[in-house]
């Protein structure tokens, strides 16, 4: 008869892809019990969006199917790993992971790419909230189609909210929005702040927040005084692109803030005809950066006039294509971010257990 450890002991064996770890030191099986020949316990992985889900759920029906297994009640859920560290806890205590996406100069589709991932995200199951930190040209709104001034009850800022994603930014506020932005960085770091604390985001896996683009005192200030889990890099693969945004990895590693990887958008465009991929502006600029910094190459992103049209409509590609290759690439990159965020969750947690057992000793 197979007993709860013998199920214990074999599902060991099955490691998460990306930690390196077996999902029972991981805390991901959950609520097992045996009656007669029935087994029934919970999966719960590190996030709804990780690429390897699939894999790993079948890995555990191969294992158990292995014991003899015949009758399983797997329930499979996700719970998304918090990855700041617990001094930062009484900053948005709700928010579990706070995602900067950065560029070293503007006109490479940062904002874009903070938008289409964060539905992405949010299509999967995930909670999801967008902060649009540009001050200078806050335009997050436009590309969610979204134009209401948020209300206030209670004293807090409640976010719009647009395909099961909270919003905020400056672009709501007509008169801000109107004006051009002249801000310094520790100015632009007290609005930010405010958006932060006055708001009313709620239970948060992710917050995305979309940096001004540069390596300026702006987003220098606001990167030192925001409790981020990781920062994206966007590119375009031109060599000018490319050698800005190695000066923006440059900052954020010498403030030790962890860098998930590059994005390269603006890729390619394909042919429509002979579904040939020209590269208009170069080709291989975000993988160069990659292996410079050594730091993982989160994909490509196509360069095509369905984005363009959908940011510019407040429909996102993702919404209204969501079959093509298009929207396809912004989800592919919305998983492998989720599973390095997980990593950057999961080294934090072991490194935090390591200083409480040297602190006992």
């Amino acid at each position: 008869m197979v007993t709860v450890d013998k199920v214990i002991s074999a599902l060991k064996n099955v490691k998460d892809p990306e930690l390196h770890k077996d999902i029972v030191s991981m805390g991901m099986i959950k609520d097992i019990s045996i009656n007669e020949d029935k087994l029934a316990f919970t999966l719960e992985l590190t996030t709804p969006a990780c690429p390897f889900n699939s894999e790993i759920e079948q890995d555990v029906r191969n294992t158990i199917s292995n014991l003899g297994i015949k009758d399983l009640d797997l329930k499979v859920t996700a719970r998304v790993m918090e990855g700041r560290t617990i001094t930062m806890d009484q900053i948005l205590p709700g928010v579990k992971n706070i995602l900067a996406v950065a560029s070293g100069k503007g006109g490479v589709g940062k904002t874009t790419v903070s938008v289409n991932l964060a539905i992405a995200l949010a299509k999967t199951g995930a909670k999801v909230g967008i902060l649009d930190a540009d001050v200078y040209g806050p335009s997050v709104p436009l590309m969610l189609g979204l134009k209401e001034v948020p209300e206030v009850l209670e004293g807090k800022i409640q976010p719009p909210i647009t395909e099961n994603v909270k919003v905020m930014s400056m672009g709501f506020f007509y008169e801000q929005s109107q004006q051009a932005g002249i801000y310094r960085g520790p100015i632009i770091a007290g609005i930010v702040k405010q958006f932060i604390t006055d708001v009313n985001w709620g239970e948060l896996d992710y917050l995305i927040i979309d940096l001004p683009p540069g390596t300026g005192d702006a987003p220098l200030t606001m990167a030192q005084t925001i409790p981020i889990t990781g920062i994206l890099i966007v590119t375009t693969p031109q060599e000018v692109a490319m050698n800005v945004a190695v000066k923006s990895i440059g900052m954020f590693n010498k403030l030790n803030i962890p860098i998930i990887g590059v994005i390269e958008n603006m890729s390619y465009l394909k042919c429509h005809n002979c579904s040939e991929k020209i590269h208009i502006f170069g080709q291989g600029g975000g993988l160069k950066i990659s292996e410079q910094f050594k730091v993982p190459f989160i994909g490509e992103i196509p360069l095509t006039s369905q984005i363009m049209k959908g940011s510019d409509t407040g429909t996102s590609v993702i919404i209204s294509d969501p079959n093509s290759e298009y929207a396809q690439a912004f989800y592919k990159i919305s998983k492998i971010t989720a599973g390095r965020i997980s990593v950057i969750a999961s080294e934090l947690m072991d490194q935090e257990k390591a200083q409480e057992q040297a602190q006992e000793k």
